[in-house]
């Protein structure tokens, strides 16, 4: 039940934050609340699986919940002390310690994960009967995944080693004994990002993504391909936001609960 290593450039080796962070500080914020609108009202026990630099952590516990986080990456653990002041577990999914939490969070994690039906029986054991998972995926039947195939800003093959429809997740979820309640397309997190960066033609696909978070290097051609298309942003967020209401978002977040 292993996650698959990031993939790291040099100059990024150091960083506790992506490049961009700062400035982005106010859009995060807004991520966040809508992450929490996911979950049960505070107070509540919560483990945040897959923390990665603890700024949803952080977040929760600001909004009143008692939150906690794991995080298998050194790198990870070390940015959510510096970055929020987060003490995270550095430790697998599978070596978590707990048990009757309420609220479990797995954001963007599953598909990470070499066996997620393990991952899942796992989180079970950790939630108190009729406690609350929360899982955020990429969704295979979105329409980004239709329309650009390979070039699908959430394929990031290599990385992602498993993806799931609605359907599949429902499925695997009840099977690991969960019943799943709710199912949200409509992302302001992820999927306009997802959408506009399948569509910039550029020959790194998602530069500009990679280009902050520090898996590939400045390129002049792929920088102005960028630049040139960011005037389509506003036109795939609104593709998007029709996608996710027909159920076809480029994520999705699924809501549910530990059957007794």
């Amino acid at each position: 039940m292993t996650v698959a290593p990031p993939v790291v450039g040099a100059r990024d080796a150091g960083r506790v934050r992506p490049r961009g962070s700062r400035l982005a500080a106010p859009l995060l914020t807004l991520f966040d609340r809508e992450r929490l609108r996911s979950v049960p009202a505070a107070p509540a026990r919560l483990l945040d699986v897959g923390a990665g630099r603890g700024r949803f952590v952080a977040a929760a516990r600001r909004a009143g919940y008692d939150a906690t986080g794991i995080e298998p990456s050194p790198r990870g653990v070390a940015a959510a002390r510096e970055a929020y002041g987060v003490e995270l577990a550095a430790v697998e999914l599978g070596e978590a310690r707990g048990e009757g939490l309420d609220v479990v969070t797995a954001w963007h994690v599953l598909e990470h994960l070499d066996d997620p039906g393990a991952a899942l029986d796992r989180i079970r054991s950790l939630l108190r009967p009729g406690g609350t998972l929360v899982v955020g995926v990429p969704n295979l039947a979105s329409l980004q995944a239709r329309l650009f195939g390979v070039r699908w800003f959430h394929l990031d093959l290599a990385r992602h080693r498993v993806h799931f429809t609605p359907r599949g997740l429902h499925t695997l979820l009840r099977a690991s004994g969960f019943d799943p309640v709710r199912t949200r397309h409509v992302l302001l997190e992820h999927n306009p990002l997802g959408m506009w960066l399948s569509l910039v033609p550029t020959r790194t696909p998602a530069y500009l993504f990679a280009l902050l978070r520090g898996t590939t290097r400045f390129d002049a051609l792929d920088t102005a391909i960028t630049l040139a298309s960011l005037p389509i942003l506003p036109l795939a967020a609104i593709v998007e936001v029709i996608a996710g209401v027909a159920r076809r978002g480029g994520t999705m977040v699924v809501v549910a609960t530990r059957a007794r």
